[in-house]
């Protein structure tokens, strides 16, 4: 499973909380996110996010991104999905999309043409995505940051809000176009409710196999002798 929205959109904690749910099942989980998940993809993290580092022109910020998640594909993803495991992750292919394809104005097409080199093709067979006002994501944004322990926004979430909801159209018009591998909510929502719509989501993804053997694919049972979807 994927899970995706703009910043503030509360991704981070409901991937965390669908992996800890699945452990709790008996579950072999990684749980992971992008950029990063790899000692390169941290690297790369901390290059392209550190507002030190900007100006980052949006080819650069793209191929950085690609790079990060080609180096998470092939030398975490897809070994943990051959040995059995499930993959939850926080953020993929779509972010790319949304950020570079639609706020940095690169094309949608274009840069999932070149995710989908960096992937192998490589998709998940849920992605969620929690949708957001740019409003109430700025507001926790701010609150998160002035939290005990909390940081200053990085690149990304330090842009205007035309950025944001050129990011929160993108988002919501590639899962428009595949609803199928999709699980749409309003991140407005508590999060002990949003949890449990995306467990009844996945619940019936896996069709009563919970319990037993789920690893092996990225997010759900379509694959026989458990390979990833591509």
């Amino acid at each position: 499973m994927a899970f995706e929205g703009g910043d503030g959109s509360g991704k981070s904690t409901q991937a965390r909380l669908l992996a800890d749910r699945l452990r709790a099942e008996g579950q072999d989980v990684l749980l992971t996110r992008e950029p990063g998940g790899t000692e390169v993809g941290e690297r790369l993290r901390s290059l392209v996010l550190d507002p030190a580092h900007a100006p980052i022109d949006a080819v650069t910020e793209a191929l950085i991104f690609a790079a990060s998640r080609s180096a998470h594909v092939r030398q975490l993803i897809d070994p943990a999905l051959r040995s059995g495991r499930t993959v939850v992750t926080d953020r993929y292919v779509d972010s790319s999309v949304a950020y570079q394809g639609a706020g940095r104005a690169l094309g949608p097409d274009t840069v999932a043409g070149l995710n989908e080199w960096a992937t192998d093709g490589l998709h998940p067979d849920l992605t969620v995505l929690l949708d957001v006002d740019t409003t109430t994501a700025a507001a926790r944004r701010a609150a998160r940051a002035q939290s005990p322990g909390g940081t200053g926004p990085d690149r990304m979430e330090s842009e205007p809000e035309a950025f944001h909801r050129s990011i929160r159209a993108a988002f919501t018009e590639r899962a428009a176009a595949h609803p199928e591998r999709y699980l749409v909510l309003d991140a407005g929502q508590a999060v002990p409710e949003l949890a449990s719509a995306v467990w009844g989501r996945v619940a019936h993804l896996f069709g009563g196999q919970l319990g037993g053997q789920l690893g092996g694919r990225f997010g759900g049972p379509d694959d026989a002798g458990g390979e990833a979807r591509r």
